[in-house]
């Protein structure tokens, strides 16, 4: 399998950021990783040998980007204003530099994306795909938690607004994202077995706002033996992969 590891210095996020590129062909699939997870994961965890045969036969390329969870919503020292702000610099970061990296790095030809993730990494998908749906046309998010308030005390600003979709979802009006939803895919999976409680909730939760709002979107929810860990979560990212007519 062809891999690539790429650094660079992050204007937007004042220091470096990493990133994995595996494959040689196909659809681009960004992937975020799990709470305070690092760009490494993916592969560590078995979820990129999960992805091989679609890696291989050149159906998708996948980029494992860095998170930086432990200084925004993770970093429990900071206020909730500074939380939202560093991840404001992240949603920078990502836009307006993994993204073009990324279409250079496919020719031009890497929009749009697909954007997964688990556990935490689930909330990034979703909540990029739904913000940005001019670069990601697909999201495969797996036992997820979507809502944000656990991490802000009741804080409320701009920032929590337009990064929690559980907030900005409900009062979306504008045409341009609903024309793009219409076009495009965002799958929410769940199990019901160990560890899954919260994010089971959640999801259902999550599902009903989109439906609310005429949103288009596959809420499947696996059986008691599927629980929160990543055994479960590479049959299901294959699994998921397989549906979509790469």
């Amino acid at each position: 399998m062809q891999t690539e590891y790429h650094t660079w210095h992050s204007p937007s996020l004042g220091h470096g950021i990493e990133l994995k590129v595996y494959g040689w062909h196909g659809k681009p699939m960004l992937v975020f990783p799990s709470s305070k997870g690092r760009f490494y994961e993916y592969e560590n965890f078995g979820m990129i040998e999960a992805c091989r045969p679609f890696i291989e036969a050149g159906k998708i390329k996948v980029v494992a980007v860095d998170g930086i969870d432990w200084q925004s919503w993770w970093n429990e020292s900071a206020h909730p204003a500074d939380r939202a702000r560093r991840h404001q610099d992240y949603d920078a970061c990502i836009v307006r530099e993994v993204a073009p990296f990324i279409d250079g790095h496919c020719h031009g030809r890497g929009f749009p994306l697909i954007a997964t993730g688990c556990s935490f990494g689930a909330y990034h998908a979703a909540n990029f795909y739904l913000r940005h749906p001019d670069l990601f046309d697909t999201a495969i998010c797996l036992s997820g938690i979507y809502s944000l308030a656990r991490f802000t005390n009741g804080y409320f600003d701009e920032n929590f607004y337009f990064n929690d979709p559980t907030s900005y979802v409900p009062n979306l009006s504008d045409a341009w994202f609903f024309e793009r939803y219409r076009e495009g895919k965002i799958i929410l999976c769940v199990g019901q077995g160990a560890w899954e409680a919260p994010c089971i909730e959640e999801t259902r939760r999550f599902a009903s706002i989109l439906a609310e709002r005429g949103i288009p979107h596959w809420l499947d929810v696996w059986g008691y033996e599927a629980y929160h860990d990543w055994p479960w979560w590479q049959r299901q990212i294959a699994y998921f992969l397989g549906t979509l007519g790469l």
